[in-house]
């Protein structure tokens, strides 16, 4: 196992600027009804595939609210969260905009996705927006935490983690072992330090674009 690091112990993982922070439908195609299929059974086969699709979306969501639950979150605080939270996007412009202001942005870099979980800390879990971009890996949390300056001075800053695609070594959808529905992504570097992230609504989904954007920067 590699050994685990704090990333605010890691200037290299960490956005030096400390800034305030400011629905995708699948289509569906047409149905075509198969030999010996009336019509109307397959109306009947096709409004049974759609629900069969709104139950699972409806049980992974159910899972991701228990997650965040476990997390040591009440369900009436993270609603609370992901309202707060989505007001501010609206207000500042959508998730581009957001990541654009948060961290610097390179020439041709775009935006993939963008998602609300959670980080694991030394001191807890931090709750935050995970942005995947075609060249990093960033993260910034959505309130600001306190901390002690050198001189003893109390001092506030969002929490940022900031990762270029191609030092990433692998990324893992992993189980925890005592609690199988406790999942997380784990972000491994070539230098041995990894980033957890937890408490996503679609575990899959998300894994699928980090996976996706690594795979292309290695590429490239």
């Amino acid at each position: 196992m590699n050994k685990r690091k704090e990333a605010l112990r890691d200037k290299s993982y960490l956005e030096p600027n400390m800034g305030r922070m400011k629905s995708n439908a699948k289509a569906h195609p047409a149905e075509i009804p198969a030999q010996g299929y009336s019509p109307q059974q397959g109306k009947i086969d096709s409004v049974l595939k759609r629900m069969k699709k709104l139950k699972k979306k409806a049980k992974n969501f159910t899972h991701g609210v228990l997650e965040h639950v476990r997390l040591g979150h009440k369900f009436t605080e993270i609603m609370k969260w992901k309202l707060r939270l989505g007001a501010k996007i609206l207000r500042v412009g959508g998730f581009e905009k957001v990541f654009k202001e948060l961290f610097s942005v390179s020439e041709g870099e775009k935006l993939l996705k963008a998602f609300q979980c959670f980080l694991s800390t030394t001191a807890g879990p931090v709750a935050g927006l995970l942005f995947i971009s075609t060249k990093k890996v960033s993260f910034c949390s959505e309130r600001s935490i306190k901390v002690t300056s050198p001189n003893g001075e109390m001092v506030r800053f969002h929490y940022k983690v900031l990762i270029p695609l191609k030092k990433i070594k692998r990324v893992d959808l992993t189980e925890n072992s005592r609690k199988p529905s406790a999942k997380y992504i784990e972000v491994t570097t070539w230098d041995n330090f990894d980033f957890w992230f937890m408490g996503f609504l679609n575990y899959q989904k998300s894994f699928k674009y980090l996976e996706l954007a690594v795979s292309q920067a290695r590429g490239n």
